[in-house]
């Protein structure tokens, strides 16, 4: 799978699953009725995080909002404060997770910032999905424990006769809901960082190697080479070979085999 192709799939799941956390927030059914011994009844009741529903066999449904803070169970607040916190974390995250697109080119921005901010939005998505997964999760706990604990108090007396009746809660749409949006926001989260390591420009090395163009004149001496402009006054004759005193003039006065050619 390509960068471009891991970083869009991550970005799209994120958003689904962001999107699917607010409306599980926001729903009423995170803990419903359950109707296993009295499936027949004239009024169903349901809870949400932020009101209680009852609905009537005659279809009206009349909610209650939770009027109080300080009233309710530590473990809503708690579950509360981490949908909400999960929420604020991935619309962060989508903004910047937007222009850190590769497909999306805002001025002059360089791979290498694309690929800091691709990972900064995909840390945050990955921990704006662990908030609604712990959330639902501890909702569903406290679910389980008041569960077990109203079957054991309907069930006191002797031969097991029911002595009282409670009304039960059982697991609401809500929860299914929340858990695989937060599935979906930590998986896009991963896809997202992974995403980085193909957006980061790879650092190569090369040996920088020099080259000196040699002038008109140049003088080679054993100790290395010089090279002349040959802009001075006495540069016309000044050629000097192999590190010996003799000028182009003391050259040119010796024949060599080559001139009779």
């Amino acid at each position: 799978m390509s960068t471009t192709t891991c970083q869009v799939v991550g970005f799209l799941l994120s958003l689904l699953g962001l999107a699917g956390c607010i409306v599980a927030t926001g729903m009423d059914m995170w803990s419903t009725q359950d109707l296993y011994d009295n499936p027949v009844t004239s009024v169903f009741q349901y809870e949400g995080l932020w009101r209680s529903c009852v609905r009537q066999s005659s279809g009206f449904t009349e909610c209650r909002p939770y009027f109080t803070i300080l009233g309710l169970p530590a473990m809503l607040q708690a579950v509360r404060a981490l949908m909400i916190v999960g929420i604020v974390l991935g619309a962060i995250s989508l903004l910047v997770s937007i222009f850190a697109l590769k497909c999306i080119r805002i001025g002059s921005m360089e791979d290498s910032a694309k690929a800091n901010m691709t990972l900064t939005s995909g840390i945050m998505f990955i921990i704006s999905g662990l908030c609604a997964i712990v959330g639902v999760s501890v909702f569903a706990n406290m679910l389980v424990t008041n569960f077990w604990m109203s079957t054991a108090n309907m069930y006191t007396g002797m031969g097991g006769m029911v002595q009282t009746v409670q009304t039960r809660y059982t697991f609401g749409s809500a929860l299914f809901v929340g858990w695989v949006a937060g599935g979906l926001t930590l998986i896009g989260g991963v896809m997202m960082c992974i995403a980085c390591r193909g957006l980061a420009p790879e650092e190569t090395n090369y040996k920088a190697v020099s080259y000196h163009a040699s002038g008109h004149n140049v003088a080679y001496k054993p100790g290395g080479f010089k090279a002349s402009t040959g802009f001075g006054p006495n540069s016309k004759n000044k050629k000097i070979y192999d590190g010996g005193a003799r000028t182009e003039d003391e050259v040119q006065s010796h024949p060599s085999k080559y001139d009779y050619v």
